[in-house]
């Protein structure tokens, strides 16, 4: 086991959050495998392991499939934070076959290519009428003015939250404290308060789900009700994967590559004066590649694996580095430049293997359309105050982005 290493990887450090790409290099250099004593894990950054591994069947987001917690070498959580691994373990993102396999086939007769069609409009009226908001004022928090409503409102819509239920404000405040028990090494505050919010959102998908039951629409969850073979539980935990997984990319996405943009003028201008849908379409993946909204993937080893010469045995976990998998020179040509006409852009944004974002399509719908919505709207958009950024790594994006107009 090779421990040392010299790139500064610290994922808790300010300033490491605000441009982790130079550590990346610096590891990539350094070797295939590195082990990092704070979380207890295998630093995986080249982007041809990162994509093998994510294929790889002797990996996976869970061993309980396959062994008890002591039979793997680990601890099982504290039972204060059931309600959070009850709702986290049933959905898709954290199964492994068969389980998975069933339930994918199974959500995906319901989330299907029209339901995103269906919500095309809402979500090309829904961007129109945050920007155009954002221009009234002159400017504003790109983030909480059209960033985060955006999401919340369309998967509210896809769910089928009604707008009179007080739960709907709720749903972006759950999201994130569900969400910080993915950070590393999480406090016993942040799980304290995931348990709250999971067990507060799951009753009450409980309570819609009941009455959808009882009164179907055209809604998701009404769909979901339809599909025979879902536990209610499996509905629970997809529709809120589907909340989490579609806010947390398109928030920090839309917010990162806005930054990016506005550091990158002689791009910007380019893609302004195009007004073509092609290039905004080659454009937001530059953006997801460039930036990565989630910098970091954990799996399990289930069986021993050899990466560059280094067993990392079973019971192991690796770290695969997503953002710097999309910045290796192994595989994009000058990674380190935003390029927004590049079209060899397999980034791994959205994974890759079994669990693939099945939310993809819809978080590439919302960012181009609200890329496109911003870009006509608010040419004259530009920075107000440098951004600061979030302590989270994992998920990384910053709090505010404060803009004029």
């Amino acid at each position: 086991m090779d421990a040392s290493f010299d790139a500064p990887f610290d994922p808790w450090s300010p300033s490491f959050v605000a441009d982790p790409y130079p550590a990346y290099a610096a590891l990539r250099a350094a070797g295939r495998a590195h082990w990092f004593g704070p979380t207890r894990q295998w630093l995986i950054p080249h982007y041809e392991d990162v994509s093998a591994l994510l294929r790889d069947r002797r990996l996976g987001r869970t061993y309980t499939h396959r062994f008890t917690h002591e039979e793997f070498g680990r601890t099982a959580p504290p039972a204060a934070h059931e309600p959070f691994h009850t709702l986290n373990d049933h959905g898709l993102l954290d199964l492994e076959a068969v389980d998975h396999t069933r339930i994918r086939r199974l959500v995906s007769k319901a989330f299907t290519p029209r339901t995103v069609e269906r919500l095309a409009p809402t979500v090309r009226r829904l961007a129109a009428e945050l920007v155009d908001g954002l221009v009234a004022r002159g400017g504003g928090d790109l983030l909480a003015d059209v960033a985060e409503p955006l999401p919340v409102a369309v998967i509210a819509e896809m769910l089928g939250v009604p707008e009179e239920d007080e739960e709907r404000r709720m749903l972006r405040p759950w999201s994130a404290d569900i969400c910080g028990m993915f950070e590393l090494n999480p406090s016993e505050e942040t799980a304290r308060r995931a348990v709250r919010a999971s067990l507060d959102f799951s009753a009450y998908l409980r309570e819609l789900i009941g009455r959808r039951r009882a009164d179907p629409g055209e809604d998701l969850i009404s769909a979901l009700v339809g599909v025979e073979g879902l536990t209610e539980q499996e509905m629970v935990s997809t529709c809120v994967l589907l909340l989490n997984a579609g806010h947390e990319a398109t928030v920090n996405t839309t917010v990162n590559g806005w930054w990016t943009l506005l550091r990158h003028p002689e791009e910007l201008a380019a893609l302004r004066a195009s007004g073509s849908p092609e290039m905004l379409s080659t454009a937001v993946e530059e953006v997801l590649r460039y930036d990565t909204p989630l910098q970091m993937f954990e799996r399990w080893v289930l069986d021993d694996i050899e990466i560059g010469g280094v067993v990392i045995p079973r019971g192991s976990e690796v770290a695969l580095l997503f953002g710097s998998a999309n910045r290796d020179p192994a595989r994009f040509p000058d990674p380190d430049a935003l390029d927004l006409t590049r079209t060899d852009n397999p980034h791994i944004t959205f994974g890759a293997g079994i669990h693939y974002c099945l939310g993809a399509p819809l978080a590439r719908l919302e960012l181009t359309t609200l890329f496109g919505e911003l870009l006509a709207r608010a040419p004259g958009l530009r920075l107000a105050a440098e951004p600061r950024w979030n302590p989270g790594y994992v998920i990384r994006g910053v709090p505010e982005l404060l803009v004029h107009t």
